[in-house]
């Protein structure tokens, strides 16, 4: 039983908002926020089946206010990866116990900054590379496994996107539709290992306006509001909710 008491309310709702912000007008790379804080007051399976109808609300928001801006070889090539991580994702998730997940989503929050403060800094250095069907399949794979477990799936990809030079609009759109994609992928999956309930799908009615309205800040933010402070306030709370998944997983 999922107690939809007041923390829930208090960490879900900006959690959600928060996400439906990153997915709708940030190219979904720090999306996996509102699922990690979620899993601060619920366990890790309830926060994934909460989240993803919420997330495929999203998707069915934004499609159309960057349809057909994508790079569709890059989009193909990630979804035809993504199957395979995500059947690899479904074995993982059936195989181990809950704190094995609280520190993997931890782990994948504080590994995701760490990614962006060593772009930031220039340590790390993504070089524009000739588009690759191998390296798009390899990135949808990875992409597919960490979106099931935790939807952080937008890392991954961003990196193989971000590779190809493409615009900023082309970089959003092709997200938009490759975890639109993904999202559906993981639907089935679910059902069967039992993430979705009747208080997950309680859970996730309760939030859905919150959801879309996250969507369209996200979609009018887009061109509006720089993204290093969007993001500036996104690792702080990565930070801190790695941190503190991995300490309740330990101790």
């Amino acid at each position: 039983m999922i107690d939809f008491g007041w923390q829930f309310f208090a960490l879900g709702i900006p959690a959600i908002i928060f996400g439906g912000i990153s997915k709708g007008g940030f190219g979904s790379g720090a999306a996996f926020v509102a699922g990690a804080i979620l899993a601060l007051v619920v366990s890790p399976g309830a926060a994934l089946g909460i989240v993803l109808p919420l997330f495929m609300l999203i998707d069915a928001a934004t499609l159309k206010p960057y349809w057909g801006k994508w790079h569709w070889p890059s989009a193909k090539g990630l979804m035809i990866g993504a199957v395979p991580g995500c059947i690899i994702a479904a074995w993982v998730y059936a195989a181990v116990d809950a704190d094995v997940f609280r520190i993997l989503i931890g782990v994948i929050c504080l590994a995701f900054v760490a990614f962006q403060a060593a772009r930031a800094s220039g340590l790390l250095n993504i070089q524009p590379m000739p588009f690759s069907v191998r390296w798009a399949w390899f990135a949808g794979m990875v992409s597919g496994f960490t979106s099931f477990v935790s939807h952080a799936g937008g890392p991954p990809s961003a990196v193989f996107l971000l590779s190809q030079g493409i615009s900023k609009t082309a970089f959003q759109a092709t997200t938009v539709v490759v975890f639109w994609a993904v999202n559906w992928m993981k639907a089935v999956p679910y059902v069967f290992l039992g993430i979705f309930t009747w208080d997950t799908m309680l859970g996730s009615l309760m939030l859905a306006p919150f959801a879309l309205l996250g969507a369209w800040i996200g979609v009018k933010a887009h061109h509006l509001v720089p993204e290093r402070a969007f993001f500036a306030l996104t690792y702080v709370l990565l930070v801190l909710t790695g941190i503190r998944l991995i300490w309740v997983a330990v101790a």
